[in-house]
């Protein structure tokens, strides 16, 4: 059975594995290779508990910080299908219910906006 997605070590469960697995992928991989991701990680817990249970704790510009990803390894409509792909497989592993369901919906408007802002 799988687990309700109902806090911070759930959301950190979920990007961890989520990590994983762009680490691991060969489209996605080189464009986190200078990540420093003992920094990045914290920072993206943040972001997500912000964005599903709406507690505050990320401040940041998301758009900002991929504007200057673009700039050094320029991206495209396939990575973003494959960004998408990579998270939503990983809710689907991991989690099930409300929660998971607004994770699953929350990335994929982040992602659309994203790539309708960098691409176009």
């Amino acid at each position: 059975m799988k687990k309700q997605l109902k806090g911070k070590a759930e959301i950190e469960l979920l990007v961890n594995r989520f990590y994983e697995k762009v680490r691991a992928d060969e489209l996605l991989a080189p464009m986190f290779a200078a990540v420093h991701w003992e920094q990045h990680l914290p920072v993206m817990y943040r972001f997500w508990e912000s964005t599903l249970m709406y507690v505050g704790s990320y401040e940041g510009n998301p758009m900002e910080a991929h504007q200057r990803l673009n700039d050094r390894m320029p991206m495209t409509k396939a990575h973003f299908q494959c960004w998408k792909q990579l998270f939503l497989e990983t809710v689907d592993e991991l989690f099930e219910g409300d929660m998971a369901e607004r994770a699953k919906q929350r990335a994929l408007s982040i992602a659309t906006v994203m790539e309708m802002k960098i691409i176009s």
